[in-house]
């Protein structure tokens, strides 16, 4: 089969697509033929060398996959060869091929095709796991997404919508507040002009920055709010004084999803399938696709995605 490899790291030319070995199922896992993955952030740091790859993951990019099983392990129940599917993946999505473990299978949504089906499983996952089962949104409660124009936020917005939440998120530009509202966002906060903390005060935040946004993020927090920090776009160290926390109750968790556990993702891609996919389903919620690429041509999505000014996802597909 064939592959996006790193040849080293580097700028998007070093992704190349390759001649490498078919997969082969282990006990417990099938072997999807891919017809598209998706972008995400993670991807582009194991590129540049910043993201190691999880121990006894593929070495190949992609996080999120849909496709039709070719191949099941010994073990599997309740999938079979011919089964349309999405798949949370430790790597390997940028591929002709990948091997995934069963439980991080999920049916394609009805009315989502295959292909667009491959942009949903890392920002379900990301956003149910962090949103709902640590930061424990709830009906009623003010939600604010940093960064709601990608691929996680425009799903987290309407997530958040879905259960009843007032949906706030930082954004830059007019288009993409107009589309972001669309999605179902009440406030939209152009970063570059406008203080977040100043429309306050939030239940649950979001966090996709880091760096300096941390002391504005809690300061932000209404009395008893959780910030829960899945990426740092924008630093790795801030300060903070402490009496925010303990006086108001507030919280702060750092957690990331890629190297989490087989069994707690498979427990995330299991609520993700019994209260995502029913929002899907219903229209509640739907993937947001801004492009689709050429599997081999890879190099060119990752240009795109450092470019920045995309709105959701970008896909890569195979032909």
């Amino acid at each position: 089969m064939k592959a996006i490899t790193i040849r080293e790291p580097g700028g998007p030319e070093v992704l190349e697509w390759s001649e490498v070995p078919d997969p082969a199922p282990r006990a417990g896992e099938v072997v999807v033929d891919v017809a598209a993955s998706a972008l995400n952030g993670a991807d582009a740091a194991q590129r540049l060398g910043l993201y190691p790859v999880p121990e006894g993951a593929s070495p190949y990019p992609g996080l999120e996959a849909s496709g039709r099983i070719s191949a099941v392990g010994d073990g599997v129940t309740g999938w079979t060869v011919g089964d349309e599917v999405c798949a949370l993946l430790s790597g390997g999505g940028y591929a002709e091929k990948v091997a995934v473990p069963s439980a991080q299978l999920l049916t394609v949504p009805r009315g989502v095709s295959l292909v667009d089906a491959a942009g949903l499983p890392e920002a379900a996952a990301t956003v149910w796991s962090n949103v709902v089962m640590i930061g424990r949104l709830a009906e009623g409660e003010t939600f604010l997404m940093h960064g709601g124009a990608g691929g996680v936020g425009t799903m987290a917005v309407q997530v958040a919508k879905a259960l009843g939440a007032r949906v706030a998120t930082t954004v830059s530009g007019a288009e993409r507040a107009a589309r972001v509202r669309e999605l179902g966002a009440d406030v939209t906060i152009d970063y570059k002009s406008e203080d977040f903390a100043d429309q306050g005060p939030y239940n649950v935040i979001l966090d996709v920055i880091g760096g300096d946004y941390l002391e504005r993020n809690v300061r932000s927090l209404a009395r008893d709010g959780r910030l829960v920090i899945i990426g740092m776009q924008g630093g790795y160290e801030a300060k903070l004084n402490l009496v925010e926390l303990v006086v108001q109750r507030k919280s702060v968790f750092g957690t990331t999803l890629r190297s989490r556990p087989a069994d707690q993702k498979a427990a995330i891609v299991a609520a993700v399938q019994r209260n995502v996919w029913p929002m899907i389903e219903s229209g509640a919620v739907r993937p947001v696709i801004e492009r689709k690429v050429p599997m081999a041509q890879a190099a060119e999505a990752h240009r795109l995605m450092a470019a920045g000014g995309y709105f959701g996802k970008i896909l890569l597909v195979n032909e």
